[in-house]
């Protein structure tokens, strides 16, 4: 496993030929990878690779969070007006921003490490099928320009991910809503 797929991954496509639906769809599938490879090093990986996975799934999560939070979900929530969805969407970015937060104060090996990262990845598979199921299909019905708002998220995700690369910021700045 090489370090560039352990980074946040900050090669996207261009804002010019990806909607945030698409781009969504990229984080959804990128995180899910590295969930699936941390259950890989379960059943045998070293504990540097699993604290690197971990690292990994958390800084992806937190910039897709505030890609969502603070760009897309606004958007939605006016077009689509299911405040059911829109408001279980942001409780399960709050259940995962804790787990999170409770992972890096974590190190591979401590207790509960494995059962805390399975459940998220258990939280966020949840959270990605109800997103891909049901409130995409419905923002396609929509008005919404997927395009532009697809730019605007990829500048925020760009923005993002300079700052958790950035040694005085390590990790990206999320919305407090939520």
């Amino acid at each position: 496993m090489t370090t560039a797929a352990l980074k946040p991954s900050s090669k996207s496509p261009s804002s010019a030929d990806v909607d945030a639906i698409s781009l969504l769809k990229s984080d959804h599938k990128k995180v899910t990878d590295l969930f699936d490879q941390f259950e890989k090093a379960m059943e045998g990986g070293s504990s540097k690779e699993k604290g690197s996975l971990v690292k990994a799934i958390c800084s992806e999560l937190l910039v897709h969070t505030a890609l969502e939070e603070q760009i897309f979900y606004p958007a939605v929530r006016k077009e689509i007006k299911d405040e059911d969805l829109m408001d279980e969407a942001l409780v399960e970015h709050a259940g995962a921003k804790n787990l999170i937060q409770q992972l890096e104060a974590m190190k591979p090996g401590d207790e509960m490490f494995d059962a805390k990262v399975t459940v998220l990845g258990e939280y966020i598979r949840h959270h990605v099928k109800e997103e891909q199921d049901e409130m995409f299909p419905e923002v396609r019905k929509t008005d919404l320009d997927l395009d532009a708002l697809g730019a605007k998220m990829l500048k925020l995700k760009q923005k993002l991910m300079e700052n958790a690369d950035s040694p005085s910021q390590s990790k990206p700045r999320t919305s407090a809503k939520a």
